[in-house]
């Protein structure tokens, strides 16, 4: 399966129709947020990663697919990311998931982070599992292998289903962009080792879907993105290994 990458069209199939595993994406929140709605064509479950906001229409492409969903994912802390959590695993019936123990705070603060950032909608939670490398979800038939990706947050984790090469990776790596690392609690020198011993190696054919804007894979960035490419990585090798 290659999936379709570049700009974001809500709702689209990332895969044929045919395909095992599907995706489709939902830019959720003021700030388009890439809320990933992700099913085992087999047996109908499905699993929402990233609930930040507008569960309408999260819920309302759960219906069109004719979908149950099965659990609820987060990357990380932040509240466009974790902000509709808790209500849609409410509302729905279903366990939350993540992110790494490390973003507890984060998600402890989601309320007063949702009130400063305008999403007064946010409601912390205690997950059913906080996740770190070495764990999988499953999915209906699928499973999701989780990478552990400190940098943006110390807790930030990634969600990869290797059979069609396709990885979520919240705000680690953008088209063109790396996840910002401005925060107090954020570790520039740990986002690059996440993205080069981590999700690089993965390999050039994997396509991932990022926290905001297009999607790409990782061949691409390691051919062009300024700050990680194989070129940049020249400049910084040492600090990474």
């Amino acid at each position: 399966m290659s999936a379709v990458v570049g700009d974001v069209q809500a709702g689209r199939l990332i895969f044929g129709a045919d395909a095992p595993f599907q995706c489709a994406i939902i830019p959720v929140t003021r700030v388009k947020q890439n809320c990933s709605v992700i099913w085992c064509t087999r047996t109908r479950m499905a699993a929402v990663i990233d609930p930040g906001g507008d569960l309408d229409s999260i819920r309302a492409l759960l219906d069109r697919n004719a979908l149950t969903l099965e659990r609820v994912l987060v990357t990380h802390g932040h509240v466009d990311h974790a902000g509709g959590a808790f209500d849609l695993a409410d509302i729905m019936g279903v366990p939350i998931e993540g992110p790494h123990r490390a973003d507890r705070f984060l998600v402890e603060r989601l309320a007063d982070n949702g009130d400063l950032y305008g999403m007064d909608w946010a409601i912390p939670y205690e997950p059913a599992r906080w996740l770190g490398d070495g764990d999988t979800v499953r999915i209906g038939n699928e499973t999701l292998e989780i990478l552990h990706c400190p940098g943006h947050t110390p807790g930030h984790v990634a969600y990869y289903h290797r059979p069609s090469g396709l990885a979520f990776v919240g705000d680690i790596l953008f088209r063109g962009l790396i996840g910002n690392t401005s925060m107090p609690y954020s570790d520039h020198r740990a986002l690059l080792r996440s993205i080069h011993l981590k999700l690089l190696p993965l390999g050039n054919h994997v396509a991932f879907v990022p926290g905001h804007g297009p999607l790409s894979t990782f061949g691409e960035e390691r051919r062009t993105n300024a700050v990680v490419s194989d070129k940049a990585k020249e400049r910084y090798e040492h600090l990474i290994m």
